[in-house]
């Protein structure tokens, strides 16, 4: 027991560290890139976020903008049935027209 317990002894490491202010400005200047180089990288994940949301929020409005051109165009039908006729026939032909170029379009 006596042989395993002299294995573990304390061992002490001396290490002398000098301070100059080479070695301060040098701390100072790595700490300052690593600090720009992750607000850089936390900018840039936020850039991207934002991008989802807009791409998100964009393709709500689509939606929305497209059964709002339904509803005019069901009014202007309405309009014209009641005989209705100038730009109520004209407004029904271009958005029609509209309607029909953008889905072959996409």
């Amino acid at each position: 027991m006596r042989g395993r317990r002299s294995a573990f002894r304390k061992v002490v490491i001396n290490v002398q560290i000098t301070l100059t202010w080479q070695t301060v400005i040098t701390a100072a200047a790595i700490v300052g890139a690593f600090v720009g180089i992750v607000s850089y990288l936390k900018k840039l994940f936020g850039w991207f976020d934002k991008q989802e949301q807009q791409d998100k929020d964009i393709k709500l409005i689509k939606e929305e903008q497209s059964i709002l051109v339904l509803g005019v165009l069901a009014c202007l039908r309405g309009l014209a049935e009641q005989g209705v006729d100038g730009p109520v026939t004209e407004g029904i032909a271009k958005l029609e027209a509209h309607l029909n170029a953008r889905a072959h379009q996409t």
